[in-house]
Formats: C-alpha cells, sequence, structure tokens
C-alpha cells in the first residue's frame, strides 16, 4: 500500500546510480553535488556510497569531487537568495512545499549565521534551502564559503571513510532495504527540523 510512496524516490536513486560505472561518474557526482545544493531533491551521498562501493581506492577523489561541487552549488544557493529570490529562490522553495518553514530558516539563518549552516551542511537539514536563506539574509560571503567547504567536506569525507573502511554491504543494505532507507531518512530530516526548533 505504501509503495507508491516510494516509486519516485527510487526511480530518482535508481537514475543517480545510473552514472556510478560510468567512466564520467567523478564528474557526475560533482554535478549532482552541486545541483543538490541549491535545487536537486537527491542528496549525493548515495552516488558517493555507489562509486567507493565499487571502486575503494578512489574514495579520495571521490569525497574531493563531491565536496567542491557541494561548495559551488551552495554558491548558486547563496546567488539564488541574494539576487534571485522572486524568480527562481520562491519557486523552489513551493515546489518543495516548503512556503511555511522558509520564514522561521530565514529567521534562523539570520539569528545563527554560520552555526545554522555548519548544522545544514553536514545533517539531513535540507542544505539548498539554508543556502538560499544564506543569501537572502546576506550573511557575509567569505565565512559562508568556508563554513559551506568545510561543513560539506567533513561530512563527505566521513561518508567515503565509512565506505573504504566496510565496503560493498553498505550499497547492498540501502538497495535491498530502500523503503526502509527512505523512512529512516525522512525520519532523520524531520529530527533536523525539530533539533531547529523548525516544526
Amino acid at each position: 500500500m505504501l509503495k507508491p510512496l516510494f516509486a519516485v524516490p527510487r526511480r530518482l536513486y535508481d537514475w543517480t546510480l545510473r552514472w556510478a560505472d560510468a567512466p564520467q561518474a567523478l564528474m557526475a557526482l560533482a554535478l549532482v553535488a552541486l545541483a543538490e545544493a541549491s535545487f536537486f531533491p537527491i542528496p549525493p551521498d548515495f552516488l558517493l556510497i555507489a562509486i567507493v562501493a565499487a571502486s575503494p581506492p578512489v574514495w579520495l577523489r571521490a569525497a574531493a569531487a563531491c565536496s567542491v561541487g557541494s561548495f559551488i552549488g551552495a554558491a548558486v544557493g547563496y546567488a539564488i537568495g541574494a539576487t534571485l529570490m522572486t524568480a527562481v529562490g520562491d519557486p523552489i522553495i513551493s515546489f518543495y512545499n516548503a512556503q511555511h518553514h522558509w520564514d522561521r530558516f530565514v529567521a534562523l539563518a539570520d539569528q545563527w549565521g554560520i552555526w545554522f549552516l555548519a548544522a545544514a551542511a553536514f545533517t539531513p537539514i535540507p542544505f539548498k534551502v539554508a543556502t538560499i536563506a544564506a543569501g537572502a539574509t546576506m550573511m557575509p560571503l567569505a565565512p559562508f564559503l568556508a563554513t559551506s567547504l568545510l561543513g560539506r567536506a567533513a561530512r563527505f569525507f566521513l561518508v567515503a571513510a565509512l565506505l573504504r573502511i566496510f565496503g560493498a554491504p553498505i550499497r547492498r543494505t540501502i538497495e535491498n532495504h530502500f523503503d526502509l532507507a527512505t523512512v529512516i531518512a525522512l525520519v532523520a530530516l524531520v529530527a533536523g527540523f525539530l533539533v531547529l526548533g523548525v516544526l
């Protein structure tokens, strides 16, 4: 009965993972990370996991590609919030049905600044919303870029290192229990909101 709820995430997951075995896998990973930091719904962690599980020796390069892509995407998200909120930012927020959270996100970004951004960079809090909110509140650019790079790199190098240690079983577990993994991801996302007092 719940299967239709997981159909779209599963298709997006499968589409993303098709890049794992491609010669351009690291470039695809960087592009997915870039897009996720500004508008794409699927975290790059899935593709990072698939790439490192398939070829453990590339874990450092994969984590670096993911970090750089996400860093550039963060800058794009910031630019959207700072200069294109009406034309681009509002439609993105509406697409994710996050309009009722937006005022709270902006207030948190304005109140906590870099700490809010760091939490979003490392946790399941939607990073794209945080980067747009940072731009909308005109968070100082240099600290924004430094925190985005450090927070995202810490997350992706940790994920890649775990995959380097534990290998392919993690990927098989996700794929064999995708519905459960999706539920866990959603619970983690809601928990991230709760920690920040958004809900």
